[in-house]
């Protein structure tokens, strides 16, 4: 799954017109990955988690199935993998994808928040957990899903259009300015969050905001030309903003990370793949804190906190992925792959 690839360029779209500026050129479009494609940094995760025969594994986020195709192929014969996906679409494709690998493959619609009680319902002891963040290709392929800038599209961004709550146009129609601006400064990074939040209140003024295309072609024009991103299109980080509002994206991290670590018996890995910062940071925080023995400030001389490390780290520092992969791959170049094995007879996250 990816973040960048959510919105990474102009494409095939026209080049929105900044008032007394001439069009500014498209910028070159990401390839599309093929259908089947190889999830991003796939053979390291299956190299840092080993799956291996026997084994069950859940995989939280299933979308185009990549790694859940991975999974089965290591923990066959004799093991088990429960994916989870918030999107019916996933899980409907994966019912037909995966049709020969039914009984070895538990495919359940909801969020990975609560694969402790789907585990739990189906009797599983958990040998390895794994969250590829973010939306699939799956998702940000389809134009009528309004995750893209690629194609114009309703925009909507929600995983589970039929379970009802607010879209991204409810969003942009009826946030007030300053909470729009603190949206887009906070879960995207935006720096012309003011500028662009502005824009879309004046625009909302006399029309309704209801296509990805329109957005685009606000931010675009909110954000000074020379300062556009030079890799990515300017509203990338404006559509990431309010693809995280929309899905409480990060709320469901905090909730379900903690809860799938759970899960893992002693001896248990857990892998997790993000996209940007405000994942990355709450995934290393996590793990972190988990696997360390003490949580006492350094100065103090006697340990009072009785915390005591439940995870090891399996790598130091965030995987990357390669120069190769990214050049196969431009959705790959922002992720980051963290892993820890959780240590004998310690519950990991206390309650």
């Amino acid at each position: 799954m990816s973040q960048l690839a959510l919105a990474p360029t102009m494409g095939g779209m026209a080049a929105p017109r900044a008032r007394r500026r001439p069009a500014p050129p498209a910028l070159p479009l990401a390839a599309a990955p093929a259908a089947g494609h190889t999830p991003v940094l796939l053979p390291e995760l299956i190299e840092l988690l080993r799956p291996r025969p026997g084994e069950t594994a859940v995989d939280g986020t299933l979308g185009a199935g990549g790694i859940t195709r991975a999974l089965l192929d290591h923990v066959l014969p004799g093991g088990r993998v429960l994916a989870l996906d918030r999107d019916p679409a996933a899980i409907s494709l994966a019912s037909h994808r995966f049709a020969e690998s039914e009984g070895a493959l538990l495919l359940e619609t909801g969020s990975f928040a609560d694969a402790a009680a789907v585990s739990a319902r189906h009797g599983l002891r958990v040998d390895i957990v794994v969250l590829d963040l973010g939306v699939s290709s799956l998702q940000l392929d389809d134009p009528q899903r309004g995750f893209s800038l690629r194609q114009d599209g309703p925009l909507d961004m929600r995983l589970d259009p039929g379970a009802g709550g607010v879209s991204a146009s409810d969003l942009v129609n009826t946030v007030p300015e300053d909470e729009l601006r603190g949206l887009l400064r906070d879960n995207g990074g935006e720096r012309f969050a003011g500028r662009i939040a502005h824009a879309i209140v004046r625009e909302r003024g006399r029309r309704r905001i209801t296509r990805t295309a329109e957005l685009a072609a606000l931010c675009a024009q909110a954000v000074p030309r020379r300062l556009w991103p030079r890799h990515i299109h300017p509203a990338t980080r404006s559509f990431l903003a309010l693809r995280i509002a929309v899905n409480d994206e990060l709320g469901e991290l905090e909730r379900g990370l903690p809860n799938l670590i759970r899960l893992l018996r002693p001896g248990g890995r857990v892998g997790v793949v993000s996209f940007h910062s405000l994942e990355d940071i709450r995934v290393k925080r996590l793990l972190s804190r988990l696997s360390t023995a003490c949580t006492c400030p350094p100065s103090q001389p006697v340990c009072t906190c009785a915390h005591r490390a439940t995870l090891s780290l399996l790598n130091r520092r965030a995987v990357m992925p390669g120069a190769a992969e990214c050049l196969r791959n431009p959705r790959a170049r922002s992720a980051r792959l963290r892993a820890a094995v959780r240590l004998p007879d310690r519950d990991p996250v206390p309650a």
